[in-house]
């Protein structure tokens, strides 16, 4: 099959539609990388969790599974995801738009 003769025209129907969910996919695939899960666990949790519904959307569903994940693996708590997700917010709230969001404790890369 040639790239022409794929089903999916990228520019017509990009696979992202927002950059969260680009690295939300980028996170899963450097967190197996580096042997945090095996790819079939998570397609496990995922197919689990698109089997209740689709009352969020695809990759709302992707990073609740790589969450859950990275808790079961033991890489962070469920607390910790948690205060870092109130902390992102807190910090986008209070950012001036177009500037870049910085958490408490991290530097501008």
């Amino acid at each position: 099959m040639t790239p022409s003769e794929l089903p999916l025209d990228l520019a017509e129907r990009p696979p992202f539609a927002e950059p969260w969910e680009a690295t939300a996919f980028a996170l899963a695939v450097h967190l197996h990388q580096r042997g945090v899960f095996a790819w079939p666990e998570l397609a496990e949790e995922l197919g689990a969790r698109l089997a209740t519904g689709p009352s969020t959307g695809y990759y709302e569903h992707w990073l609740a599974a790589v969450e859950a994940l990275v808790v079961r693996h033991r890489v962070a708590t469920a607390d910790e995801l948690d205060t870092t997700r109130a902390a992102w917010l807190d910090a986008a709230a209070h950012t001036p738009h177009g500037q870049p969001i910085l958490l408490h404790g991290t530097r501008e890369r």
